[in-house]
């Protein structure tokens, strides 16, 4: 049954379970809490897990006053009571994780990074090519298009035909990716701050336990910023890629990405 907080003037929808040291879960950018479906459960025996739905994503609301998904994920974590909680996000819901850890290092006891992006962070011109190659021109308008290139280009990833992935997962993933897509128009018309200065040069200050890995079928830039990101936060643990894995790990691989979370947060 989907939880509802009132905080920051909105209201964000949220699934919870288990009890212990509290983990909060972040979703991708094309995606929404549902991603994390089959982490949840293999973590609630040891841990409170919250899978929250950002601002304008899933079942959480969007009002037009301007707002940054940091300070939301810290009312958030106010209004359940928790002081410090770890951190667990996969791209986009990876960069939130990381600028709320910059911003209120205090509240963050661990970050844990599947895929992450990086506030900050500039696509390469090999991204750019690899979208051009394998989607092409896409009408924004058209949801449904839209949400089957990203779902090809993240989710497939670069080093896999269609025909070699679940195709239950595809479907999935282009569901959660048209509501998305929706949430991410809405979101373009509301002034949604950003980390300043954004994250990407300022990973050195990290200064928690943070775990990072990445799908070994993604997109060399998200392989290439997990490299980064073990490389300048102090003691960082960069785990080996995940085999046949592409942009959305935790939905496609949740045995190991559950596996790895255990391990970590003990």
């Amino acid at each position: 049954m989907t939880k509802k907080l009132d905080i920051n003037g909105t209201t964000l929808a949220y699934d919870e379970s288990g009890s212990g040291s509290p983990v909060l879960l972040l979703h991708a950018g094309i995606a929404d809490r549902r991603m994390w479906h089959g982490v949840l459960p293999a973590l609630a025996d040891r841990h409170r897990v919250i899978a929250l739905d950002l601002r304008g994503y899933g079942d959480s609301a969007l009002p037009p006053d301007p707002f940054a998904h940091h300070d939301d994920v810290v009312a958030a974590l106010d209004a359940l009571g928790i002081a410090q909680a770890a951190l667990v996000g996969c791209s986009f819901g990876g960069a939130v994780a990381v600028d709320t850890a910059l911003a209120y290092p205090d509240r963050v006891s661990a970050l844990a990074l599947f895929g992450a992006a990086v506030s900050g962070h500039e696509w390469s011109e090999e991204t750019e090519e690899l979208w051009e190659r394998l989607v092409g021109e896409v009408d924004p308008e058209d949801l449904a298009a839209s949400a089957a290139g990203e779902v090809r280009f993240w989710v497939v990833g670069p080093h896999r035909r269609p025909e070699d992935v679940d195709p239950a997962l595809v479907t999935f993933a282009e569901e959660l990716d048209r509501r998305a897509l929706a949430a991410e128009q809405a979101l373009s018309a509301v002034d949604v701050a950003e980390l300043d200065p954004p994250a990407i040069d300022r990973l050195g200050e990290l200064r928690l336990p943070v775990l990072v890995t990445a799908g070994a079928a993604d997109v060399p830039d998200i392989v290439r910023l997990a490299d980064r990101i073990a490389a300048e936060v102090p003691g960082a643990v960069r785990l080996p890629d995940v085999p046949d894995a592409a942009h959305l790990l935790p939905l496609e691989r949740p045995e190991p990405v559950a596996t790895a979370l255990r391990d970590f947060l003990g």
